[in-house]
């Protein structure tokens, strides 16, 4: 059993985090972007992003890290407040180290996602999700997620398919056993 502890990302957290972005990039989407587009990535364009992330205050956009039993982050969660009609939350992006996946850090920072919007007044959730990785979508269906949209993205040139799912009501996520 992973022993796990959920933190509110901060600006020291930063680097880390655009390296597990980055690197799990290249293992979850080889094989669904072209390669040329995944060696290309940058952990300086990535620090870039998500540093503009943290401080977006317009969308409310926050990111949690998971930290395991040596003190190292193993996984973060970003979220931000959402203009879609039904779902005024959106998690916006999951990443776990490969040695974290499987072992809960995933559903414990939904959990928490989930708990921050909830003390926000948002009840309800989505993410996007491409349709081609599998894992992912099948993590969020697990998790009672319901696909209700779909759109097209491009990485390189290359046309992805993309499946939104959402959760009506998020209050169901925020207790999630966390153990599990």
């Amino acid at each position: 059993m992973l022993k796990l502890k959920i933190k509110k990302a901060n600006i020291d957290d930063i680097k880390v985090i655009s390296k597990i972005y980055i690197d799990t990039w290249k293992t979850t989407y080889k094989g669904l972007v072209p390669d040329k587009f995944l060696n290309e990535l940058s952990y300086e364009e990535a620090e870039n992003k998500w540093m503009h992330f943290l401080n977006d205050q317009i969308h409310k956009s926050f990111i949690y890290v998971a930290i395991n039993e040596f003190e190292e982050i193993i996984g973060f969660a970003a979220a931000q407040s959402s203009s879609d009609v039904e779902f005024k939350g959106e998690l916006y992006a999951l990443y776990l180290l490969p040695k974290a996946q499987g072992l809960g850090a995933g559903r414990s920072l939904i959990s928490t996602v989930a708990q921050h919007f909830i003390e926000e007044g948002i009840s309800s959730m989505m993410v996007w999700v491409m349709k081609n990785n599998k894992s992912g979508r099948g993590f969020y269906k697990r998790l009672g997620g319901k696909c209700y949209t779909h759109r097209e993205s491009q990485f390189g040139g290359f046309l992805v398919e993309d499946e939104a799912y959402g959760w009506k009501d998020i209050s169901m996520l925020s207790v999630i056993n966390k153990d599990k």
